[in-house]
């Protein structure tokens, strides 16, 4: 249900205003008519709106992964232990140091109260319970498992968390050197090499080649700096819009599999969260068709999603799931084989589980990899940049001091 606002006059005819939860305004103005108030307007509150009156703003902390991983850990060990739902979400709430994650609890706390189911109430926010999170937990809600929901639910977010800092840790150093050599061109461009130009200039002397081009592109960023600084501002802006439309995202993340080095890795991460996730949904009992529309969401990755709608939508005109994900061209010989083997045994979660053990060793061992794989590339670039400089910089000084002690011997 969402949050409308409104403006009425009560029965004395006093103007009063207020916000009511319902699913729609019909419904709002069926609650004022009942409490003998006379709705003027009623109108949808927007999300800003709504986290501006919760005391949210956009420089507010999002809630991470690791908020995520403990709420979980801490809702299994307290559901287990027996304590109420309603006394454990409260008692999360104010021990909570996130803020976000704090708002959402109590409001989850005071839906519960006023008699909605849990799962409910934590699909009210999205922002911070992903659609698969509150499936799990709708589904161990229903049946009576809550506590094995939850361990479900942090087992997976810790392996999601696992899989990201390794892949932090891969990029860590090639990010590093490559921001350390864009501020060494701008500061040689900048500062360095326009002494050296003047000192050329004092003696007149022909310079070779690469110190001409040396010393133009050096003009070029002396001269035209703001306007390399505003395209690449407006480069950033278009580019973050272009991925914010659904063509653009979509465009994107096929390309992103294609990449050379790293394409791969990410292809093979995607398909581990599917494997791990599906397997999840099929163990909660989750029917097969809403598991793959959960899935499709929880890759995060809009051209593998429409591959795995594609799934869903055979799979619904009686297909089985080892010829639909054949038909995929997402997984290799080996995955669709034990995939194939745990439809005819009965076993797919079991078999899924392995799957995504299967991808998430290789996705290890290429992280592990990728540095010593990109480090020689990135070696290379330095000593291509010292190269040039020692080139343009260094072979016209030696040539004047060469013509300079030949003169002077003379």
């Amino acid at each position: 249900m969402a949050m409308y606002k409104y403006s009425a006059r009560d029965a004395n005819g006093n103007l009063t205003t207020g916000a009511i939860e319902a699913a729609d305004a019909d419904a709002v103005a069926k609650v004022l008519l009942n409490r003998s108030i006379t709705p003027l307007t009623i109108e949808l509150r927007s999300e800003d709106e709504q986290a501006q009156q919760s005391g949210i703003h956009w420089w507010t902390p999002r809630v991470s992964l690791d908020d995520l991983v403990i709420f979980a850990r801490q809702m299994y060990s307290l559901t287990k232990s027996g304590i109420p739902i309603l006394r454990a979400v409260n008692g999360l709430a104010h021990s909570s140091s996130a803020k976000r994650m704090r708002l959402a609890l109590e409001d989850v706390a005071d839906q519960l109260e006023r008699g909605r189911g849990f799962s409910s109430a934590l699909h009210q926010h999205p922002e911070v319970f992903s659609p698969l999170f509150v499936s799990v937990v709708h589904v161990g809600e229903n049946t009576g498992k809550l506590d094995e929901a939850f361990l479900q639910l942090a087992r997976y977010l810790e392996r999601e968390q696992e899989t990201r800092k390794q892949i932090k840790a891969a990029t860590r150093y090639p990010i590093f050197v490559i921001v350390a050599i864009a501020i060494a061109m701008v500061i040689l461009n900048l500062k360095v090499i326009p002494v050296f130009a003047g000192m050329f200039n004092k003696f007149n002397a022909e310079l070779p080649a690469m110190t001409q081009f040396l010393l133009g592109m050096s003009a070029f960023f002396v001269n035209y700096w703001p306007y390399m600084l505003a395209t690449l501002l407006f480069g950033i802006w278009s580019g973050r819009r272009y991925l914010a439309s659904a063509q653009g995202r979509y465009r994107w993340d096929r390309r992103k599999l294609m990449l050379p080095a790293v394409g791969s890795i990410f292809e093979r991460t995607l398909l581990g969260r599917f494997a791990r996730s599906f397997s999840m949904m099929i163990t909660a009992g989750i029917p097969l068709t809403t598991a793959l529309n959960l899935v499709a969401d929880a890759v995060d990755n809009h051209y593998m999603a429409d591959r795995i709608i594609g799934m869903r939508r055979n799979i619904e005109k009686g297909e089985s799931l080892s010829r639909v994900a054949s038909a995929s061209g997402l997984f290799t010989p080996l995955v669709l084989q034990m995939i194939n083997v745990g439809e005819e045994t009965g076993r797919v979660d079991e078999l899924l589980t392995e799957v995504a053990d299967y991808y998430e060793r290789e996705v290890d061992y290429d992280l592990k990899s990728l540095t010593a794989r990109i480090e020689p590339l990135l070696i290379v670039i330095v000593a291509g940049m010292v190269l040039v400089l020692a080139l343009g910089i260094f072979t016209p000084m030696w040539d004047m001091m060469g013509a300079y002690r030949g003169t002077t011997s003379g």
